[in-house]
């Protein structure tokens, strides 16, 4: 009878616990995985089932998973094999393998290796990185990486990615961005609906997009295969793909002659620089100077100075170094034509030998400081990057601050010409020396101020073309013939003809290296000079009255 009790004591006490026991394990199986099970879940996995795991981890949602995502990608992703933590882990300065949280952040300190383990990765898992990192920028990311990832989804799209699109498109506020994700979710359906009005509308939504995978795909829906039988069979949605896709080369043609003209404004605004302070002394002394270029070299190498000097004053530098240049040039010219120019007046075959040896000179000085290598000028933050106007049309911001830079001075030198002393004895003495010197202008010094003038403005055309080429000892050199050329062409010692002249040979260049190659375009070029000069000797705009003389 006492056993009999026991036994039933026992079985009530036994009873519940079991059930507690179940009712726990039930719970367990019902409870939504958490990051930190998922990422141990991650160490645990095998490389054929780690994209599993990823796509659980994408779909608890949630904060952004790029710096996982990123680490996983880079070969930095590991786990701790006792414990199983997932750590990002990189070397530091010293060699040591320095380990932080996946998710915080938070140091953890040097690590051996026996006691982490890397988390494999292959290309295929990497493709679904890929794809799991734009989702994520998608939904998370500032206006820029929403738009990239966007675009990233035209040549990548599939069901996971149109819904992670469609859930993007109904938060999404900016125009530009839900311009993109509107053109991808089009361009799904034109490819993968049954449905003739589906894929109409579609077509009608990618109207004019210039995106190259929207035109790559209108043409694929207007070809022919071998047998000669066109791909789409739809005849509506071929007949509208072909309609849509003329349009869109129509705007891709108009955009590619902005983008040419930019590139002709662009090498003409350099070209601009390089001959202005050339038709200067041209005109006024009647030098044919051949060291010319040397004074633009030196322009870009005093660029080169002052960054080295003022290493983390980079994004002013450049307003440090205009003066700068235009000041160490214009002393050089001065120089020069004090000890060589005016004792050679009136000898134009001797100026040009003489100035060339000088060039020679310059150039063998530089080599002999700077050694002969060519030299890096960092371009300002400012001034890096480029405007992209539209998938066809990007302006790069250093010839576009180039070229209003060109049309300050030029601008600023005619303010000088126009309105100062200096102008009106520069304009009196380029139209009649001898009656300017009779009036009590001092020619000399006028002969000097404008040298250092010209000069000047050579050295501020070297600030410019040391944010678009390397800097070395023949810099010049490639100048100094298209300077010429701009001059004569122009009309010898007219600042407006140098305008027109430079500008119109940059342009005529850009337009025909396309079809013809850079040489052949510099050659086409050079024979319409000198045919245009058998017919107008004094160039596009010729000097008039006692200047004419």
């Amino acid at each position: 009878m006492k056993l009999i009790k026991w036994f039933t004591l026992i079985l009530c006490c036994v009873v519940p616990i079991g059930t507690l026991a179940q009712d726990s394990n039930a719970e367990d199986a019902v409870s939504p995985p958490t990051i930190e099970s998922l990422l141990e879940k991650l160490a645990k996995a095998r490389l054929s089932k780690a994209s599993t795991v990823l796509s659980e981890i994408e779909a608890l949602g949630g904060a952004s998973r790029h710096h996982l995502y990123a680490t996983m990608m880079a070969g930095d992703l590991y786990y701790i094999r006792k414990s199983h933590q997932v750590i990002a882990l990189t070397s530091n300065d010293d060699g040591d393998r320095v380990g932080s949280d996946i998710l915080t952040g938070e140091s953890l300190g040097v690590f051996e290796r026996k006691q982490v383990k890397k988390i494999r990765v292959n290309n295929r898992l990497r493709g679904t990185l890929r794809d799991a990192m734009a989702r994520d920028k998608l939904l998370y990311g500032d206006k820029q990486e929403r738009r990239t990832s966007a675009l990233y989804f035209l040549e990548n799209i599939d069901t996971k990615n149109v819904a992670a699109l469609k859930v993007a498109q109904e938060k999404e506020k900016n125009a530009q961005v839900k311009d993109a994700i509107d053109i991808a979710l089009a361009l799904f359906d034109l490819k993968n609906s049954d449905n003739t009005d589906t894929r109409l509308v579609s077509l009608t939504m990618l109207s004019g997009k210039l995106e190259s995978t929207v035109r790559n795909e209108l043409v694929r829906l207007t070809e022919k295969d071998e047998a000669g039988k066109y791909i789409e069979q739809d005849k509506a949605v071929r007949d509208a793909a072909a309609k849509e896709l003329k349009r869109i080369d129509s705007r891709i043609g108009f955009y590619r002659f902005i983008e040419q003209l930019f590139f002709g404004l662009s090498a003409g605004s350099v070209l601009l620089l390089a001959a202005i302070g050339l038709a200067i002394t041209f005109g006024v002394m009647g030098v044919i100077n051949m060291a010319h270029g040397e004074m633009i070299m030196l322009g870009a190498y005093t660029t080169y100075v002052i960054q080295l000097l003022l290493p983390n004053f980079l994004e002013v530098s450049i307003f440090i170094a205009i003066p700068a240049a235009f000041m160490v040039s214009a002393l050089v010219g001065m120089v020069i034509e004090y000890l060589v120019i005016r004792r050679l007046h009136g000898r134009p075959l001797e100026t040009l030998l003489a100035t060339f040896g000088i060039s020679l000179i310059l150039q063998q000085a530089v080599r002999s400081i700077f050694s002969p290598l060519n030299r890096q000028v960092s371009t300002p933050e400012w001034m890096s990057g480029f405007w992209e106007v539209n998938p066809v049309l990007a302006i790069t911001y250093n010839r576009l601050y180039i070229l209003i830079f060109s049309l300050i001075v030029f601008v600023a030198l005619l303010a000088i010409l126009k309105k100062t002393s200096l102008g009106l004895r520069v304009r009196a003495v380029s139209q009649n020396r001898a009656m300017a010197k009779s009036l009590g202008v001092r020619t000399e010094w006028v002969d000097s101020m404008t040298f250092a003038l010209g000069s000047g403005i050579a050295g501020v055309a070297g600030v410019a073309l040391s944010q678009i080429t390397n800097v070395g000892p023949n810099l010049g050199q490639g100048y100094i013939i298209d300077s010429f050329m701009v001059v004569v062409f122009g009309g010898v010692g007219n600042i407006l003809g140098t305008f027109f002249g430079a500008f119109s040979l940059g342009i005529a260049n850009k337009f025909l290296e396309p079809a013809t190659g850079a040489v052949l375009a510099k050659i086409i070029v050079l024979v319409f000079i000198i045919l245009f000069i058998q017919r107008r000797p004094k160039g596009l705009f010729p000097q008039k009255g006692r200047a004419a003389e």
